[in-house]
């Protein structure tokens, strides 16, 4: 059978299946084997299935992926994000739209002690969305603003997003981490924007809160020690050469229980639930990664990633052309895919071709990471959306997108940023040394 024909069948089927509401990662898997039977056999397939769990599950480098999750959720059921919203509350909540602000302030700092988007997105749900409703924002919006600012999850390190793109493309995960602060920053700052701007088109719907003296602002950032800790010594280690991410990975997982159980924040029933949380979303990730190398393999074989990379690297418009063309390409499958899913079926095909194009690999990093986020809050797929929807089910969906367009549109501003000065993200990197 032509390897061009199966190739197709193969994304076709995939697709399908996932149209089905079968769970991404077997979906892939599925059509991986089915895809390698036919062009082989039904037993080399089923070596290969076999095999390939076995070695994904025992990477060393994966192993970063359920710590960085372990910390999050340690982190969350101690009650940092709490601690992360009352502080901005105190700041900002004074101001129009204080307490979106101080949401999004807050998503920013949870994001620098938990690489996940989605567990950014359910934290702050139950924080702050109870608080914006009793001040008397739109439900609709305070979900939006709540997820965009879950996104920062996988901007701002650590990422596992960022983890699983260096790996793949066996780049330096610190340099990556670093390439992710600017934008990460400049991301919150926009968001401010967004927020100040629709508080000043309809100030009606964004009430002042209460405003707090120095003293109180002051007192607000007491119980933050905790997260400069495990920020400083995590990401200070890494950049430090102190520990490789992996062990870095793990002495925050450990030292986030630690501060918690001696702040008497975690206690047996806690860490139990936390546990069974990072187990959840770590397994739900490793059999997306095990779907995506089945799938890998079988594209190898068909040489559709060979071929692909010659089509994008000889299209007649130019490097930023083929860039615009591949940053297209991601805000369409972000509406229908999820972002691990996406990073792991679409980075072997675009990277040997942006290297070919004369990319720079730890910025490339830094744009698709933010690409996929859109993916994060686009309908009809948006991840985050549904999380906030699945705890909060008196908002309707159509409420939650409606209120994710605005940053939607600072997003693509920002992605057109980044692409037209590169040292935004490259900057700091550079100051690492060789």
């Amino acid at each position: 059978m032509d390897r061009d024909l199966v190739a197709l069948l193969g994304f076709v089927g995939m697709f399908a299946l996932m149209g089905l509401r079968v769970p991404i990662g077997i979906a892939m898997g599925i059509a991986g084997v089915a895809g390698f039977a036919a062009l082989t056999s039904a037993s080399t397939a089923l070596n290969l299935l076999a095999n390939v769990p076995l070695s994904v599950l025992t990477d060393y480098n994966l192993s970063v992926i359920p710590m960085f999750v372990l910390m999050g959720a340690f982190a969350s059921h101690s009650g940092m994000s709490s601690e992360l919203f009352v502080a901005g509350r105190a700041w900002l909540g004074h101001r129009r739209g204080g307490l979106a602000l101080a949401t999004v302030a807050a998503c920013g700092g949870f994001s620098a002690i938990n690489g996940s988007s989605v567990a950014t997105a359910a934290t702050m749900t139950q924080v702050a969305l109870p608080e914006m409703r009793r001040a008397g924002y739109e439900p609709g919006f305070s979900s939006g603003v709540i997820a965009a600012g879950g996104t920062l999850g996988i901007m701002i390190p650590p990422s596992v997003i960022m983890v699983l793109y260096g790996i793949m493309t066996e780049n330096d995960i610190t340099r990556l981490f670093a390439a992710g602060v600017v934008p990460g920053l400049l991301a919150v700052a926009l968001y401010f924007l967004v927020i100040q701007w629709i508080g000043w088109r309809s100030p009606a719907s964004f009430p002042r809160g209460e405003r707090h003296d120095w003293r109180e602002r002051f007192a607000s950032l007491k119980d933050l020690w905790a997260v400069l800790v495990l920020f400083g010594f995590v990401l200070g280690g890494i950049y430090g050469g102190i520990f490789t991410v992996q062990e870095a990975a793990g002495v925050g997982a450990i030292g986030t229980l630690l501060i918690g159980v001696a702040r008497r924040r975690l206690n047996a029933r806690q860490i139990r639930a936390a546990l069974v949380d990072a187990l959840r979303v770590s397994s739900a990730i490793m059999l997306i990664v095990v779907g995506a190398y089945l799938f890998g393999y079988f594209l190898t074989i068909t040489q559709f990633t060979q071929k692909a990379v010659e089509v994008l690297v000889n299209l007649p418009v130019g490097a930023y052309g083929v860039l615009a063309l591949v940053m297209i390409g991601y805000l369409v499958l972000g509406a229908v895919m999820d972002e691990l899913a996406m990073i792991l079926l679409t980075v072997p095909i675009v990277y040997p071709a942006m290297l070919q194009l004369g990319f720079d690999p730890i910025w490339f990093g830094v744009i698709v990471v933010m690409a996929v986020t859109f993916g994060m809050i686009c309908p009809p797929v948006g991840m985050n959306v549904f999380v906030i929807n699945s705890i909060a089910r008196d908002v309707p969906l159509g409420r939650i997108y409606r209120g994710t367009m605005p940053f939607i549109g600072v997003d693509v501003l920002r992605l057109v940023i980044l692409c037209a000065f590169p040292s935004l993200s490259l900057w700091l990197p550079s100051t690492m040394g060789p």
